[in-house]
């Protein structure tokens, strides 16, 4: 049935049947042929079934198909070409007659459904007040019960009309999407599964707007919002105040600076919140990491004696050689003591927080112990440079503009742990285990290992970025000190719930450069230390609350 000489849908329309039709025929045997017989190729290699005589006998008579399939693609390709591009053409502009329809029937649907909500919502409060008006209770407390009893029943007789109401309104929004979703596909099928870049972006769009609501998209990102206007806050008083430009290039530089190695630490404990769990010796591996870096790479005799062995000068072996052991030395202490708490953790059950608070205390005692506090000193300026060094590229606006080295090393781990969650089957394993590790076990996946492996994970992760943050600081066994809060901290503002089975590696990215933000802002300004502990609570507070109203909302 059609409005109008307006099909209801594309499908309806027989013109566009004729075109389907006539395009189907002319890619039978060229465009599709080859198609299916590609396909059968790639099974008969990889079939067990048939003997190598058999496979080489149908595979030879498969090229012959290919070669004739060709050849009749070529011949119709004119063709097919111009009515597709016919077709399409005639798709649009129906499509756009349709969606037009669709969308004036939605306005008249909506105003209906509005009309007859209004209509059942004033008689539920006619009703409610006819009832109390009935109430003939003299006892004060048995009237009240009576009548909260009327209100309630009218409240969910309200709810229920609205939840009626939204149910339509949605109905149809989505039948408005539809129509569009039916005009990609079918030039998707016209153009034999092709895609168009411009059609999809479109598409996307429109998804998005047919499902927005305010209240969502406030919950998932009103923390953000507050925080871009903290930052522009703090933009414009910069200036005003005689601080200079804050969003200047070198102050840019400077911030993904410090959020460099921070990433490290935030990328490995973010596994560990991933399996709704936490790491509370991260500040702890950074010290013995960068404590055993700045070891190996002094420039001399060693001032420190650990455990009364003594002092030591590694100069003697090649700057090369001594680089790559502090960093492996970092990476094995730092896996061997995260391993630790992961085999209590994945074996015995006990809760990341404990068995990683374990972890720190013995950390913290051995490195206190054995090196008496003492820092261990600056590491040879020659390497330090080559590695933690800066760039000049020159000046601008009369300031030197240099770009950080360490800032390479952060984009490579983001990378790789980025393809580690998303692109490998340990990654899935992951999310599965953190979001319901009994259904995991299940299906077959080993949380016990999966659960070790998370932990080996972070300690890499730990190892590379205390090896680089000795190239920041000269270390000392209280380096790192409260660095396994801002890594939690920014996991979570970066929405990586504690809940388990939620996040993304760009959150955790997102909240380290967040938080490294705020607090160099914060300095900017001249905000005295202490408050700053303030602004950090206020967001963690904030964050781990909006995470507990979505979790609650979505059980």
């Amino acid at each position: 049935m059609a409005i109008n000489n307006i099909p209801l849908s594309l499908e309806e329309d027989v013109k566009l049947q004729g075109y389907k039709s006539k395009l189907a025929a002319l890619r039978q045997d060229g465009v599709t042929k080859l198609a299916d017989t590609k396909q059968l190729i790639y099974t008969t290699k990889k079939s067990k079934m048939l003997s190598q005589e058999a496979k080489e006998k149908l595979l030879s008579q498969y090229s012959k198909d290919v070669e004739v399939a060709k050849a009749d693609a070529a011949k119709n390709k004119a063709e097919i070409d111009s009515l597709t591009k016919e077709a399409v053409a005639y798709v649009n502009d129906l499509s756009k007659k349709i969606e037009n329809r669709v969308k004036e029937e939605e306005n008249a649907n909506i105003a209906s459904y509005k009309a007859e909500y209004d209509k059942q919502c004033s008689a539920i409060k006619a009703r409610l007040e006819e009832r109390i008006s009935k109430v003939n209770i003299t006892d004060s407390k048995e009237r009240k019960a009576e009548i909260d009893t009327i209100k309630y029943e009218a409240k969910s007789a309200l709810f229920d009309a609205k939840s009626q109401f939204t149910t339509k309104v949605d109905r149809s929004k989505a039948a408005k999407n539809q129509a569009y979703v039916d005009h990609v596909q079918t030039n998707r099928s016209l153009r034999n599964g092709k895609t168009n870049f411009s059609e999809n972006m479109k598409l996307k769009f429109t998804d998005y707007v047919n499902k927005f609501k305010l209240s969502k998209f406030l919950l998932d990102n009103g923390l953000y919002l507050a925080i871009i206007v903290f930052f522009i806050i703090c933009i414009v008083l910069a200036p005003a105040t005689g601080k200079g430009n804050l969003l200047s290039l070198p102050n840019i530089f400077t911030i993904l600076e410090q959020s460099s190695t921070r990433m490290f630490y935030a990328l490995g404990v973010a596994g560990l919140i991933l399996l709704a769990g936490t790491d509370l010796s991260v500040g702890r591996m950074v010290a013995l990491g960068s404590v055993t870096t700045g070891l190996i790479l002094h420039p001399g005799v060693n001032i420190v004696k650990f455990f009364g062995m003594g002092p030591w000068d590694f100069t003697a072996i090649p700057m090369a050689v001594r680089v790559i052991m502090s960093l492996v030395f970092s990476i094995l202490l730092c896996v061997a003591f995260s391993s630790f708490a992961g085999v209590f953790t994945a074996k015995l059950k006990i809760h990341p927080f404990i068995s990683t608070l374990s972890t720190q205390l013995i950390i913290y005692g051995l490195l206190f112990f054995g090196t008496t506090g003492t820092p261990v000193g600056s590491i040879d300026s020659g390497i330090k440079d080559a590695i933690g060094g800066r760039w000049i590229l020159g000046v601008s606006g009369g300031q030197l503009i240099t770009f950080p080295k360490l800032i390479i090393p952060a984009v490579i781990a983001i990378i790789v742990a980025w393809f580690i969650w998303n692109k490998t089957t340990f990654g899935k394993n992951m999310y599965a285990v953190g979001g319901n590790s009994e259904a995991a076990a299940v299906s077959g996946i080993s949380v016990f290992k999966v659960t070790l492996c998370v932990f080996i994970m972070a300690g890499v992760f730990y190892g590379c970025g205390s090896f680089l943050e000795a190239f920041r600081a000269n270390a000392s066994a209280g380096t790192g000190q409260g660095f396994e809060l801002d890594a939690i901290a920014a996991c979570v503002v970066g929405g990586i719930s504690f809940n388990g089975g939620i996040g993304k590696i760009g959150g955790a990215v997102l909240g380290v450069i967040i938080f490294t933000s705020l607090t160099y802002c914060l300095t900017f300004l001249g905000i005295d230390t202490n408050l700053q502990f303030v602004f950090k609570g206020i967001i963690i507070i904030a964050a781990v609350a909006l995470d507990s109203v979505k979790y609650l909302k979505k059980k």
